[in-house]
């Protein structure tokens, strides 16, 4: 092993009381139409729709987020005038809603954002605290932007984040795959979705 490689080599167990965070799964990025539609979105909503239902079977929280915009992105700053594709975040159009076949369900939490993590300008750090969360698994869009941001964030005020690769997608797959390799180095763990299960498993029995 190299220098470089020993300097990344930590690894991060589950807590005791994980939940899953899903991140801006909104119509904007599978619709063909839309400016920030992903190719690979779709699959990666199928996946987020079956670790939903693991999460759910088990009693254990979903939490999502989404994006919504005050007329003319006022609420949104720097972050509204350097993405224009932003636009359709705007008042509540069909690009901003959830997909029929991967919403939230009564009772489960959705804190809508205007920034990248789904933990700036929200109250997802005080709804995690107050349940004693303490490992979020994350999905969502896009790889290198929302979910890159929120799984800092998770790091960055004290929980532990396990990144699900598959459940996740990006413009392309090397923007997709570089940025899950530096979550990985430094950040968070990677999982696949496959792997989910057995990881709950270890927050039971551990």
């Amino acid at each position: 092993m190299t220098e470089w490689h020993s300097a990344f080599s930590g690894h991060l167990k589950p807590g005791k009381s994980p939940a899953l965070l899903l991140v801006d799964p909104v119509a904007a990025y599978v619709e063909p139409q839309s400016p920030l539609f992903l190719d690979s979105g779709q699959a990666a909503l199928e996946r987020m729709a079956l670790l939903a239902d693991q999460f759910r079977e088990r009693g254990l929280p979903v939490i999502w987020t989404g994006v919504r915009y005050k007329p003319g992105g006022s609420d949104g700053g720097h972050f509204f005038r350097k993405v224009p594709a932003l636009e359709v975040f705007v008042g509540e159009g069909p690009l901003g809603a959830f997909p029929s076949q991967l919403a939230p369900r009564k009772g489960e939490p959705v804190f809508i954002k205007q920034y990248p993590s789904a933990f700036f300008g929200t109250e997802l750090d005080a709804w995690l605290k107050e349940r004693a969360i303490d490992t979020l698994y994350i999905g969502g869009f896009s790889t290198s932007g929302c979910v890159r941001a929120s799984a800092l964030d998770t790091l960055q005020y004290g929980y532990i984040p396990f990144v699900v690769g598959d459940a996740c997608a990006d413009r392309d797959a090397d923007l997709h795959g570089q940025n899950l390799r530096d979550l990985e180095a430094k950040y968070a763990e990677v999982v696949s979705a496959e792997q989910v299960p057995e990881s709950l498993e270890t927050s039971f029995s551990g």
